[in-house]
């Protein structure tokens, strides 16, 4: 299994992304597939996470309301849209992937594959 991330880059304030991961390698129609952040010096933490079998989607406290996961399974690939980007946001953002249900989608070490970060940073 094989997951590409793309779309980071800096951004203002107020601003928005969307993060792409494209999964390769693999039917993901019995897969968890999420986005965690790591930020300089902090802890990592799951954002959300999304099934593909059924489009279950989870979200973490810091990013209901602002943040939108989707996927397209016709690409294979789950997005994560971000919205009204605030300094606090920046870090690096991984997608990960694991089979199975949604639950403990939070657990990271749940998850068996890992796709490279990429970095976000936004200025105030």
């Amino acid at each position: 299994v094989q997951l590409v991330v793309s779309g980071g880059g800096l951004v203002y304030a107020g601003g928005s992304l969307r993060l792409s991961c494209a999964a390769s390698g693999s039917s993901f129609s019995s897969y968890v597939m999420g986005w965690f952040r790591q930020a300089p010096g902090k802890e990592r933490d799951m954002v959300s996470a999304i099934r593909w079998n059924g489009g279950n989607t989870y979200y973490a406290d810091s990013a209901l309301g602002r943040f939108t996961i989707s996927g397209d399974n016709d690409k294979n690939t789950v997005y994560l849209q971000i919205n009204s980007l605030k300094p606090e946001d920046t870090a690096v953002y991984y997608c990960v992937a694991k089979r199975g249900y949604g639950s403990n989608w939070y657990l990271l070490r749940g998850y068996d594959y890992w796709g490279q970060g990429t970095q976000v940073t936004v200025s105030s």
